[in-house]
């Protein structure tokens, strides 16, 4: 009977740990191998990518195309709405100087009475005093807001500006004049608020045959004296 050598039995052999020098070192002399990749999953082809890359310009150049075009809708429409705002406030400027020179027209037109008291006492030498005072301030102010006095005597009468009241025929005159001036005449500006009112006078009629006649006279006496016409 042999003696068997007292140790450990199978049973009892403690456990190795697999992270052993020598383990490491088989692991390491393994050639590492990289997974390959699946066909299916890899990267697109170059043509592929080509294409997308096209289609991505085109629907840049699409969206700068309308971005552009919206653009010019949008400053079309604010020239437009400039040039609307300016003729308005043109309208606006018009229709204000318009009502302003209304109003001050019609105002004018209800002091036109006193003015003429005021040039009747003139005439008469009845302004003086204090009325002589008020009359020159109201004259003044009625000419800063645009009033002016029109109507002469021995100006040609204009139906446009003149109110004729009395006629008459003088010798003295070639034409239509006015000879005296009854009512003076009030106008703003080129705008006229009340037409001087005179009293005319016309040539009379046979008046210019008469000159004619006259002239002609020294003509034929001078025919007298010398016996006629001469006769060819």
């Amino acid at each position: 009977m042999t003696e068997e050598t007292p140790g450990f039995s199978e049973s009892e052999k403690p456990d190795v740990p697999s992270g052993t020098p020598a383990d490491a070192a088989d692991a390491a002399a393994e050639p590492k191998t990289a997974p390959s990749p699946d066909k299916g999953e890899g990267a697109a082809p170059a043509g592929d990518s080509a294409s997308a890359q096209t289609e991505g310009d085109a629907g840049l150049t699409a969206a700068l195309d309308q971005a552009r075009a919206a653009l010019g809708e949008r400053t079309a429409d604010l020239q437009r709405l400039q040039a609307e705002y300016q003729n308005y406030r043109r309208r606006v400027e018009r229709d204000r100087v318009t009502v302003k020179e209304i109003a001050v027209a019609n105002l004018l037109t209800e002091l036109l009475p006193i003015l003429d008291d005021v040039g009747r006492a003139r005439e008469h030498g009845e302004l003086v005093g204090g009325f002589k005072s008020v009359a020159e301030s109201l004259e003044t102010v009625s000419a800063k807001l645009g009033l002016q006095q029109f109507g002469k005597e021995g100006e040609p009468f204009d139906p446009m500006v003149h109110e004729a009241l009395m006629h008459s025929y003088a010798p003295d005159v070639t034409e239509t004049t006015c000879v005296a001036i009854l009512q003076p005449g009030y106008r703003i500006g080129e705008r006229t608020i009340r037409p001087a009112r005179v009293a005319v006078a016309e040539p009379q009629p046979g008046a210019q045959g008469k000159t004619e006649g006259a002239a002609d006279a020294p003509e034929k006496d001078a025919e007298k004296d010398s016996g006629g016409p001469e006769e060819g």
